[in-house]
């Protein structure tokens, strides 16, 4: 007789709680229109300088709010980390420098780094339907689906820089608790985008 190897509560938690929907229990459903209000926050978020100047084209990071080439020649690379002998963490530490640093003094967060060139993730002067599409298409974001998507808008530390960038730089505007909801009741409606 074979006997089932006992699976701890909190396992069963967890993998249900990834199945739910973003929506509390007993809330209204989320229609496509609200959807595609919400995801339009969240393209204000992406296409904020915070997040595009490193959401770019081509090979070389933006700075500052006017999103100008990075200066010193400085590339995406190989793995988005920057070129060989010359990387991001070069300039860039894994926290902002003190205020009394300067304006203009290379901010920080942990793994500051660039998209890789396989998949850019290219932010700037998309439409709204595009950047939707774009932002759910796992052969471009690197494999993430919705909830590895909201995970990472959520959670991950070099997202949060752009609501913490230092001296002299514009916060993204949107406040992040909103981004997240927004996000959340995106994904509810089903992730639709724009035509």
């Amino acid at each position: 007789m074979l006997r089932r190897a006992a699976i701890p509560a909190a396992v069963v938690v967890s993998v249900g709680a990834a199945l739910l929907p973003a929506t509390s229990p007993g809330a209204a459903p989320v229609s496509k229109a609200e959807g595609l209000a919400a995801f339009e926050t969240v393209r204000a978020v992406l296409q904020h300088p915070r997040c595009q100047n490193c959401h770019i084209p081509g090979a070389a990071p933006l700075q500052f709010d006017a999103g100008l080439p990075h200066s010193m020649g400085i590339v995406r690379g190989p793995k988005g980390e920057g070129a060989p002998g010359l990387p991001c963490a070069t300039c860039h530490a894994t926290a902002n420098p003190p205020a009394s640093y300067g304006p203009r003094t290379p901010p920080g967060a942990p793994t500051w780094h660039l998209p890789p060139p396989e998949r850019k993730m290219v932010f700037i002067n998309l439409p709204s339907g595009e950047l939707c599409r774009r932002l759910k298409d796992t052969k471009e974001n690197g494999g993430k689906d919705l909830d590895a998507l909201l995970h990472h808008m959520r959670d991950d530390a070099l997202v949060l820089w752009g609501w913490t960038p230092g001296a002299g730089r514009a916060a993204v505007s949107v406040p992040h608790d909103e981004l997240v909801a927004k996000l959340e009741q995106w994904i509810a409606a089903g992730a639709p985008c724009a035509p």
